[in-house]
């Protein structure tokens, strides 16, 4: 008898679990219609909230680019957000298909 009630147990709870193809499949879809990591950047408009989605680029580095754009006016070509402190070799050619100027 225990060994029926053991069994059932487990089986119950397997047939409970998903399966983990379903899984992937639930947090690939969510993570792509987030889309915030593949859209186009505006850095002459963007606040530092929307700038932080840019890769690499954190509050502090956000908040460097809007006091820029400040001090300094509107970004004529997106190559100037390298002249920004922070902004490097590296992080602008993670970014540099998605930052526009408008």
């Amino acid at each position: 008898m225990v060994r029926r009630i053991v069994t059932f147990t487990l089986m119950a709870a397997l047939a409970a679990t998903p399966a983990p193809g379903v899984v992937v499949s639930e947090s690939f879809a969510a993570s792509a219609t987030a889309g915030d990591k593949h859209d186009k950047v505006n850095i002459n408009t963007a606040t530092a909230k929307e700038l932080q989605a840019l890769d690499g680029v954190g509050h502090t580095v956000a908040e460097r680019i809007v006091h820029y754009r400040e001090e300094h006016g509107p970004f004529k070509r997106a190559e100037d957000l390298r002249k920004v402190e922070g902004i490097g070799a590296a992080l602008w050619e993670r970014d540099r298909e998605r930052i526009v100027v408008q």
